[in-house]
């Protein structure tokens, strides 16, 4: 190792849909991807729309071994994985992670369903990447480079949704995106991912007001996120998978709102870069 660096890039923190348009410049539009690097290894979460950016960066610096985990395959997760570049490099090594399929089907599998015609033209044989696929248990303990400690549950979603907790040199960042909470509880699960982390990413698509009307929905809010930042002993959460209607000015007064109940509350943006 090179560095012992823990930095955080959000490429895509928009839920459902990608967006644009002035209303969205500030916090952006793409759908979920978040990349962590961890020394020199490079790890992505999710394969949404940012993921095309991300690709491009990661090409034009060269990095060849990439890691990506999904938290589900619902389409804002996956929109970009047809159009990542180093899928297409026959010096790329990308291996890829699931644990919320239960047994339905492989990673791969799953990849092969998505990119096909007649919803792609071509599918995964003809990337000429080397591509290594995985399956695991929520709950299971990942070791995906040494010093690299991932621990997984289970979330709240429709079709199921994992949720991961990185450790890497001290350090801690937690992954908790698409998961519905109960109101007036907070998730066992949830809790034992994002206990005193550094920096915790939440699922806000919904506020405490609206929530009511989206049950079944399998998402949360961000005043659950600072109820869960309080409880934990987390030093911070960024609150992610903002709804696709949430404008700039939307998100500015729930991020303002939110600092004065929890300081370390802020609401992720697009090309946002955390150093840990």
């Amino acid at each position: 190792m090179t560095t012992d660096r823990f930095q955080i890039k959000l490429w895509g923190v928009r839920g459902s849909l990608p967006v644009s348009g002035p209303a969205f410049r500030k916090f952006g539009g793409n759908t979920m991807c978040i990349e962590m690097r961890c020394g020199d290894h490079v790890l992505l979460f999710d394969a949404g729309s940012g993921l095309l950016p991300a690709g491009a960066a990661l090409k034009d610096e060269g990095q060849k071994d990439l890691t990506l985990f999904f938290t589900h395959c619902h389409y804002d997760h996956i929109a970009g994985l047809p159009f990542f570049p180093p899928l297409y490099c026959d010096k790329s090594r990308l291996k890829v992670w699931s644990g919320h399929l239960d047994g339905t089907m492989t990673t791969m599998q799953m990849i092969e369903s998505y990119m096909r015609r007649p919803f792609f033209p071509i599918g995964p044989d003809l990337c000429h990447a080397c591509i290594e696929t995985d399956e695991f248990q929520p709950g299971t303990v990942l070791t995906p480079h040494p010093g690299i400690t991932i621990r997984t549950a289970m979330l709240n979603h429709p079709g199921n949704a994992v949720g991961y907790r990185v450790e890497w040199g001290g350090r801690v960042v937690a992954l908790i995106t698409d998961t519905e909470h109960e109101p007036g509880t907070l998730d066992p699960a949830v809790l034992g991912l994002i206990a005193g982390a550094d920096l915790f990413l939440y699922d806000a698509t919904f506020t405490d007001e609206d929530f009511a009307a989206f049950k079944g929905f399998g998402h949360s809010t961000w005043q659950q996120g600072v109820r869960l930042a309080q409880a934990s002993g987390a030093k911070s959460v960024g609150f992610i998978h903002h709804a696709k209607r949430r404008t700039d000015g939307q998100l500015t007064a729930i991020e303002r709102r939110a600092k004065r109940l929890f300081p370390g509350a802020f609401c992720g943006r697009e090309m946002q870069v955390i150093d840990i």
